[in-house]
């Protein structure tokens, strides 16, 4: 299911996802424009089938489901933080979680709308509400940020492949919570110079923006972040539905997921999310690996990370309890 279906994200996100033979049933929601969508999509001669659900047919679209992707929401805007942000797509998330937990409980949920770093405790808050709450199957993607990275270390070093290259990124998935692990490409940071580490980190963080100014009050990063939600999903299927092992992605998760692994990180940070790098296996999280030994660089990258980090979980987390 993918809900917010007719929008930036949503269209090219489910053109992506049709073209899966993993897919048996697409299912496209949204409050507007859903059942045009389908009707076009459906026409495309892959297996699934295609069907649209309108503003007062959400249970219709996510009964059952094995996976729900959540694009839903407001872009960003010129001039629009993402406390802005939060406070129109809080309510629409939260909204989505709630038809989760009464119609798919034990879906695989992927959430896109940002800010995500908020939006992942809103969900999981939702589901824990209900009693439906698994760790292993909920996810911030924060895919879009490892593209990215792979593709601007590209334009530096026109040696490395984008494709072939990815990337860990870490910590979370707006601006300064975003860590890229660039020392951990073979013999690339060494041959940078501070003023172009920092250069190219920053872009990294706040790729976003750069979109947001070109499409000039038309929108934000959206045929990317398709492109990278498409990507995460399918991944996770070829783990949970193909039975495909040893596939990693990064993501923004609860640490829960894998408690044994991530206990002394958990303790020490004071965090319960955090985007690690992820195995994926038939239950969602098989693994989150241990962050790297990171270099000093980075290290102060992850400090800065940190504090913002919590602000935004307790955010999100207080949105539904109200604590």
């Amino acid at each position: 299911v993918v809900c917010g279906a007719a929008g930036g994200i949503g269209q090219p996100l489910s053109l992506l996802l049709k073209q899966s033979d993993l897919i048996t049933d697409l299912a496209l929601y949204d409050v507007v424009n859903a059942p045009g969508v389908a009707a076009d999509l459906s026409h495309i001669n892959t297996k699934s089938t295609v069907t649209g659900h309108g503003k007062e047919d959400m249970d219709a679209a996510l009964k059952g489901a094995h996976t729900v992707i959540i694009p839903a929401g407001v872009p960003r805007k010129p001039g629009m933080t993402r406390d802005d942000l939060f406070k129109i797509n809080a309510g629409i998330v939260a909204g989505l979680a709630e038809g989760v937990a009464k119609n798919c409980p034990g879906a695989f949920v992927l959430v896109i709308s940002n800010p995500v770093n908020s939006t992942v405790p809103i969900v999981a808050e939702v589901l824990k509400k209900h009693g439906v709450f698994n760790p292993k199957k909920v996810f911030g993607i924060s895919t879009l940020d490892v593209v990215r990275s792979s593709r601007f270390v590209s334009e530096v070093k026109p040696s490395i492949d984008p494709k072939a290259t990815r990337i860990t990124v870490v910590g979370g998935h707006s601006g300064v919570t975003i860590v890229p692990l660039l020392s951990k490409i073979p013999g690339f940071v060494e041959d940078l110079s501070k003023e172009q580490l920092d250069a190219l980190t920053h872009r990294i963080q706040y790729g976003g923006d750069e979109v947001v100014k070109a499409k000039d009050g038309a929108g934000s990063a959206t045929l990317s972040m398709a492109y990278a939600g498409a990507r995460f999903a399918l991944t996770l299927l070829e783990a949970t539905v193909a039975g495909k092992t040893g596939l990693v992605e990064s993501s923004y998760v609860n640490l829960d997921a894998d408690a044994e692994s991530t206990a002394s990180f958990k303790a020490k940070h004071d965090l319960d999310y955090f985007a690690l790098d992820v195995e994926f296996g038939k239950e969602g999280v098989k693994h989150i690996l241990p962050l790297p030994e990171v270099s000093a660089y980075e290290q102060t990258l992850l400090d800065a990370a940190f504090p913002e980090l919590k602000t935004n979980i307790t955010k999100g987390a207080s949105f539904v309890t109200g604590a």
